[in-house]
């Protein structure tokens, strides 16, 4: 080859124009819509609403239960005290005599120390028993499914110490079981009213958002897509949506009931936790809340996917109805 004959370069790679180049795909449903974040913020809140309702129901049944409980597992036999009575005495023989009756497990005698710390939020520190005619008491521990026979234990009390008066504390049983049930419907009432508008928020919400992405819906119609196809796509965007709002909801009730248990766990023995504890019970809601409020997020959670899914199917078929018909246009968008 001549050393005078110029060389031939190879082509340079052809250049493939910006515009020629595949662009990347995106949703057919814009993840960023705003009526998607308010949607969101709609369900996050009315999920923390709801589960935070089962959980205060939940935990009022279970202190009604527990409160319940105690009373029925004991009865109490009180002695007044009389000049001729050996207190100490009387004390011991009804604890025993109780205690041969089929049906009692134990029994507990009250002593001086403990009468007193009963009555020293009404009469102060410092009592003098022997100065006040103060009953002192023996408590019997029963077995709840097998009670003894009361009316026969009352008479064989009556005879041996007739200071002695047996307390079944059925009445208190009685009211208690009222005053239980009565909380628990009420609180079942507002769990449903609030579940009810929760249902009804979401749903309208659903639905709100959805009028919003219409022209996705006909556009995505009009090239061709399946309204299965469309559907799916709706329904696997507000299923995330959903999710993440339940789950938001449903997590910060679950915080805020396990930071009100840890907080009642570390301030015990104080007058504001022996209160709330008195009134409230403990703010633990247990494995059984904690499950209800798992349920609720996947209730919302269908619930929101099965709108979608029928709001995008009625859209269509409206849709297919104004192309047949034009003058129905107004009917079907009103």
């Amino acid at each position: 080859m001549n050393e005078h004959q110029p060389r031939h370069e190879p082509d340079p790679p052809q250049q493939r124009r910006s515009e020629m180049r595949v662009r990347p795909t995106g949703p057919i449903v814009p993840s960023t819509n705003v009526s998607g974040h308010a949607l969101m913020c709609v369900i996050a809140i009315m999920s923390f609403l709801a589960c935070l309702t089962l959980g205060g129901v939940s935990m009022v049944r279970a202190t009604a239960q527990s409160w319940q409980s105690q009373i029925s597992r004991e009865i109490t036999i009180q002695i007044k005290p009389d000049e001729n009575l050996d207190m100490e005495k009387a004390l011991a023989d009804a604890r025993d005599l109780a205690l041969t009756f089929p049906g009692t497990t134990g029994g507990n005698i009250i002593d001086r120390a403990a009468t007193a710390r009963l009555l020293e939020p009404w009469l102060g520190g410092g009592l003098d028993l022997d100065e006040l005619p103060v009953p002192r008491l023996v408590v019997i521990t029963i077995d709840e499914n097998n009670p003894p026979d009361f009316g026969a234990m009352r008479k064989a009390l009556t005879e041996t110490i007739p200071e002695a008066f047996l307390d079944d504390h059925r009445t208190w049983v009685d009211r208690l079981v009222a005053m239980a049930n009565t909380t628990t419907m009420i609180g079942t009432g507002v769990l449903a009213l609030v579940f009810s508008a929760m249902v009804l928020t979401v749903v309208f919400a659903t639905r709100g958002a959805l009028s919003g992405n219409r022209h996705i819906v006909e556009v995505l119609h009009f090239v061709g897509a399946e309204a299965s196809f469309v559907a799916s796509e709706f329904q696997k965007h507000f299923l995330r949506i959903s999710l993440k709002g339940a789950g938001a909801g449903g997590l910060l009730a679950a915080l805020s009931f396990a930071i009100a248990s840890f907080w009642q766990s570390r301030t015990l023995a104080t007058p504001e936790t022996d209160q709330a504890t008195a009134l409230f019970g403990t703010f633990a809601i247990g494995y059984t809340g904690y499950l209800g409020i798992f349920a609720i997020i996947i209730v919302i959670a269908l619930l929101t996917t099965l709108t979608a899914r029928l709001t995008v199917t009625r859209t269509i078929y409206e849709i297919d109805l104004i192309r047949s018909d034009p003058g129905r246009t107004d009917t079907y968008q009103g």
